[in-house]
């Protein structure tokens, strides 16, 4: 294999490797309280299909972990897709969703406008899992909501979902937490929200001029 060769494999399998270094991390994520740290948390694993634009996630509230003898219980969780905030109240609509059969907690799903996010006056929640009566994503039934140490599954499916990558959809989460002795708090990913596509093709198209640059110099060098 010639030096040139050997230089572009390389630059593609950095391509490769940064792109998936960018989306790894959307996998499983943690949530932390923004008032009430660790004695609000909690962990999702998630997971986008493309080709069916269905996203599936499965929550656990681990509160009593990182704090022990914390009772904050999960009583929403919303998502507002990139970019934050949305000029309709209801931010982006046509998705449908439900949980699966669990023995502790009971959420509804809706993708109406579902109110603010106490903390967060910018967002706009495009859908979310409540279990409040008046239809907000603040205030919710604790006794309906998740528990330290229960987890809950759940689908979301809509061609709203499309141009979104897995690392967008997983990071753009809110989780309300209420009960707790330390009071009601909201929590966020520990990560940064995810660059937009845009920023990974920036990441390639350096990286190719970076080669095409390696390669003028190989030939001054013949």
């Amino acid at each position: 294999m010639s030096r040139f060769k050997k230089l572009v494999f390389s630059m593609a399998a950095l391509i490769v490797f940064a792109s998936a270094a960018m989306t790894a991390r959307a996998d499983t994520i943690t949530i932390v309280g923004n008032e009430t740290h660790q004695a609000s948390t909690a962990t999702i694993v998630c997971e986008f299909n493309s080709q069916t634009n269905t996203f599936t996630f499965t929550i656990t509230n681990t509160s009593a972990i990182t704090s022990p003898g914390s009772t904050s219980t999960i009583t929403a969780i919303g998502y507002d897709l990139p970019p934050l905030g949305n000029a309709s109240a209801s931010g982006l609509n046509g998705f449908t969703g439900m949980q699966a059969p669990s023995l502790s907690s009971n959420f509804t799903f809706s993708d109406a406008a579902l109110g603010t996010v106490p903390g967060f006056n910018s967002a706009v929640l495009d859908f979310a899992f409540i279990t409040s009566n008046n239809g907000n994503f603040n205030g919710g039934n604790v006794n309906d909501g998740l528990l330290p140490g229960e987890s809950a599954s759940f689908t979301v499916s809509g061609a709203a979902f499309t141009g979104f990558t897995e690392a967008q959809i997983c990071n753009a989460v809110f989780v309300r937490f209420q009960g707790g002795a330390a009071g009601s708090d909201v929590g966020t990913p520990t990560t940064p929200r995810v660059p937009e596509p845009s920023s990974i093709l920036l990441l390639g198209s350096a990286l190719v001029g970076f080669g095409g640059y390696a390669r003028r110099r190989l030939k001054m060098r013949g």
